[in-house]
């Protein structure tokens, strides 16, 4: 009968220690697992947290797109129960949006690109935002028509750039050079902070960034076709109730409380843009023949196209609640009536 051969007692030792080796590693990649979930996927609250990074404090408001026929729009996610961030690659974000973001810490230092939208927060001053948002205290007064004793009050909008300069709204017969030449900026500058490739792509109503401008004293004048007192109608169907007051950009909201009323053209004029937007909707912008742009937003549906001609209380749509509105859902159908160019007439 042959004897098996025995083993040496240290191969015996190395097997039986392998097991234990084995189990130790994978107790150690169990507890990393659970800690990172535990930081990416809980929040104080118990509710699953779509983010890592620290959530805004206060609520977000309205964030409304104004860009070209060629502009990509970015998308929006939720932040918090009421909040909405603007993501997208730098390509495709045109500082032609307007954006909404509170209390978000640190947000200068992101490569954006588009306007914000600021809710005042309990102890923010001038200067305390300036350092926030990394721009100079003349562009936060010059964008929001401020002066350096205006006091700010709790919940006030202010319109955030992304650099320091100024913002110009663009009329009938303004050239990109003379933009430049008015506010002691640079032509190319322009065109690459706002995603322009020709100095011929912008367009009346457009919202400009003029990096490193500065705000001159006065722009020349004689560019509008002043407006008679009766020039628009409401755009919507008695009883014309104010649901917000004036806000950014020279914006009141209306609303009867119902979805799918008309809205009316408040004047004659060529329809410059037709278009979806996350945050705005469904829209209508109208070129009016003084040069002055109302924009329509939040709607159910449109029923004009791009470069039609309408006349004053034609039907370009009807009110709804498509995009992002407070609140949610039919509860929140109105209308967001601009005016650039000009006052906004519905103000009370």
């Amino acid at each position: 009968m042959r004897k098996e051969r025995e083993e040496p007692s240290s191969s015996i030792n190395r097997r039986a220690r392998k097991p234990f080796f084995t189990v130790a590693l994978g107790a150690i990649f169990l507890l990393a697992l659970a800690g990172l979930g535990a930081t990416v996927f809980s929040d104080s609250s118990g509710v699953g947290a779509r983010f890592s990074a620290p959530l805004p404090s206060t609520s977000a408001m309205h964030l409304y797109a104004n860009q070209a026929d060629v502009a990509e729009t970015p998308e929006f996610v939720t932040v918090g129960e009421t909040g909405v961030l603007a993501t997208a690659p730098p390509v495709a974000v045109s500082p032609k949006v307007l954006g909404a973001i509170i209390g978000e810490a640190n947000f200068a230092q992101q490569n954006r690109r588009e306007l914000l939208h600021y809710a005042v927060e309990e102890g923010d001053t001038i200067k305390s935002l300036s350092e926030r948002f990394g721009i100079s205290q003349n562009t936060i007064l010059w964008v929001n028509e401020l002066s350096s004793v205006s006091p700010l009050t709790l919940g006030q909008e202010l319109v955030i750039l992304p650099v320091s300069g100024a913002l110009h709204l663009v009329r009938p017969a303004d050239t990109l050079s003379e933009i430049a030449l008015w506010y002691q900026g640079d032509a190319e500058q322009i065109m690459e902070a706002n995603g322009i490739a020709s100095a011929k792509d912008i367009f009346v109503g457009d919202f400009l960034i003029i990096p490193g401008g500065i705000m001159p004293k006065s722009l020349p004048v004689g560019r509008l076709t002043p407006l008679a007192n009766s020039y628009f109608i409401y755009p919507v169907s008695r009883s014309h109730k104010l649901s917000q007051g004036l806000h950014a950009f020279n914006a009141v909201d209306l609303s009867n409380g119902q979805c799918n009323e008309p809205v009316y053209s408040a004047a004659g004029g060529t329809v410059q843009k037709v278009g979806y937007h996350s945050v705005a909707g469904n829209h209508v912008r109208v070129l009016h023949p003084n040069g002055v742009v109302t924009f329509y937003g939040h709607l159910s549906g449109q029923t004009v196209e791009v470069g039609q001609k309408v006349s004053q209380g034609a039907i370009v749509g009807y009110t709804g609640h498509t995009g992002y509105t407070i609140p949610a859902g039919p509860d929140g159908c109105h209308l967001h009536f601009e005016v650039r160019g000009a006052s906004n007439p519905f103000v009370k």
